[in-house]
């Protein structure tokens, strides 16, 4: 497999975002899902909606979101969209959580543990996607970007448990008791399936900033552990995430170590490993600076 192009700016601006954008030359066609985090109540990492607002404007997108598996501000659609409301998404956006009503079924016929993805039933109403995601840390995958987006970001709140759980319906204490490989590959499963889905329709951006080593679905989560790093956009989520990863490694920001550690203790990197032995993307790239 040829390198992948992975373009890249170190000034963070949502005007920004577009130019990266831009250099994919890639037109998301038809009905355009965005999928963003919202941020759990009481996180001050989250990338805020008026951050967002140009990007999603400028592919004509529906903000899309799905229900959580644990306890707290997004765990129903009621409460969710609540969310959505108090953090200023709907003051801006047309929001879909998408699996307001149910969730539909993503078959991974080669996936290395789970063999079926559940999804927000609404993702069907979508003809591409924009994957906007915040990098940082994570308490159990380790790190958070393109990859955990697709999967546990996209999955149903049923989906995000089966995930978890490794590919059995378990119970929300199940979910922190799976080997921790497994989990991870199950993730790369997922992200496989809704690749595979949109077939070439889906484009990613990461964006390196307030990089703690906690989720924006902590309600109480560290603070950032390292300053800015910059943008980045691809049409391969592998590769996108591997970039972020080296561009860590390669800063001189003391903090690093701190984001290092939380990756390296989860085993991160094997979610960007399952999901090359997949085939759905590199980690080898080209980084273009822009």
């Amino acid at each position: 497999m040829e390198k992948a192009k992975v373009y890249f700016t170190r000034q963070i601006t949502p005007e920004n975002v577009i130019n990266v954008f831009k250099k994919l030359n890639k037109d998301l066609d038809g009905k355009v899902a965005v999928k963003v985090h919202s941020g759990e109540r009481g996180n001050q990492n989250y990338l805020k909606p008026e951050f967002m607002k140009p990007i999603i404007e400028y592919v004509n997108g529906t903000v899309v979101e799905c229900n959580t598996a644990y306890d707290g501000a997004r765990d129903t659609t009621e409460k969710h969209k609540q969310l959505m409301e108090e953090h200023e998404w709907s003051k801006y956006f047309n929001v879909d959580i998408m699996d307001s009503e149910s969730d539909m079924i993503l078959e991974i016929p080669n996936g290395k543990v789970i063999k079926k993805n559940y999804v927000g039933k609404n993702l069907s109403n979508y003809d591409s996607m924009l994957v906007l995601s915040h990098f940082k840390g994570h308490p159990m995958g380790g790190y958070g970007g393109a990859l955990k987006q697709l999967s546990i970001g996209v999955a149903s709140s049923h989906g995000k448990r089966y995930i978890h759980c490794c590919g059995n319906d378990g119970t929300f204490e199940d979910m922190f008791q799976q080997d921790q490989n497994s989990f991870l590959e199950s993730m790369a499963d997922a992200a496989s399936s809704v690749v595979e889905y949109f077939d070439g329709n889906i484009a990613y951006i990461n964006v390196m900033c307030n990089m703690s080593v906690d989720c924006d679905c902590c309600n109480v989560a560290e603070d950032p552990c390292m300053e800015d790093i910059g943008i980045l956009a691809s049409l391969d989520p592998i590769a996108i995430d591997q970039a972020c990863i080296d561009l860590v490694k390669s800063s001189n920001d003391p903090g690093k170590d701190h984001l290092l550690e939380r990756i390296n203790s989860r085993n991160g990197l094997h979610t960007i490993d399952a999901a090359c032995d997949l085939g759905f993307g590199t980690k080898e790239y080209e980084l273009i600076e822009i």
